[in-house]
């Protein structure tokens, strides 16, 4: 997909936009988003589809 050169050129930018002591705390933040956005894909939706009980005329607390 990517060449040594192309690999070589985003490193040179990310080392100057996000300063070299910062890249190892983005790369395991980036790291742990992938792996909870693929725990999420794997995992089964769990969505409450019962129908919930109507209160007995009390009208809700106002803000």
């Amino acid at each position: 997909m990517f060449g040594t050169q192309e690999w070589l050129i985003i490193a040179v930018i990310g080392l100057v936009m996000f300063n070299w002591r910062k890249l190892p705390e983005l790369g395991k933040t980036f790291g742990k988003a992938l792996t909870n956005f693929k725990r999420g894909l794997s995992e089964p939706e769990e969505i409450d589809v019962s129908e919930k009980k109507k209160d007995s005329g009390e009208t809700p607390p106002k803000p």
